[in-house]
């Protein structure tokens, strides 16, 4: 009987150390593939100066961009634990979503605090308002702001308008403050497929920096 526990153990560490090896390289090819997206997105703009893996799911990459662009930029890619089956399933279970974090200090510090996260409700239609046989009035309304501030400032304005539009609706949080860094933007990675989509959320990126440096003139 000891021989074939011994086998299994040896087995189940195979196993393991198999699946960590493997998931932990996924990790690496999908991580460095996203940030190879994000330098493209730069163009002739900005530039990796450096690169190092704070875990096994988590990168991290400093930027250097051109002037009047950004300063002290750096992107946090943060991936699924995947190489740890049990935090992969706690992950899963919880809907956590692997994302992508832009920090950087803007020409313009900000003169202000400003924290925002978008949150979505999504639900299917109940059977009885869907129903033929009764007379409901549904309407669709456009997003919803709901705020802490009990004064709302002009300053504030072009920041939230650009976050309203189009290119703005992925981003999950935008962080704007006096200190560094000035500019924190969190966005899904399932929201980012190319080089493309990557070029419009640095866009977008641009846009409040723009907006943010508008509210000080």
């Amino acid at each position: 009987m000891l021989p074939i526990a011994i086998e299994a153990v040896v087995a189940a560490t195979a196993l393991v150390a198999l699946w960590y090896f493997l998931f932990s390289r996924y990790n690496r090819r999908r991580g460095t593939l996203v940030l190879q997206w994000v330098e493209a997105a730069c163009a002739t703009r900005g530039r990796i100066v450096e690169t190092r893996w704070l875990s096994a799911s988590r990168l991290q990459a400093h930027f250097s961009f051109a002037t009047h662009w950004f300063e002290n930029a750096r992107v946090t890619i943060k991936l699924l634990p995947r190489h740890v089956p049990l935090q992969w399933i706690v992950c899963a279970w919880r809907r956590q979503r692997e994302t992508l974090t832009f920090e950087a200090d803007l020409d313009d510090s900000p003169a202000f605090h400003l924290e925002i996260s978008r949150h979505r409700w999504l639900t299917q239609k109940p059977k009885e308002i869907s129903s033929p046989e009764r007379n409901w009035t549904i309407s669709r309304p456009g997003p919803v702001v709901l705020t802490t501030r009990t004064e709302w400032t002009h300053e504030l304005t072009p920041v939230v308008n650009t976050l309203m539009t189009s290119r703005g609706h992925n981003l999950l949080s935008v962080r704007f403050r006096p200190d560094s860094p000035n500019l924190a933007a969190t966005i899904a990675l399932d929201a980012l497929s190319d080089e493309e989509t990557t070029a419009a959320f640095l866009g977008v990126l641009r846009d409040l920096a723009a907006g943010s440096s508008a509210s000080r003139h």
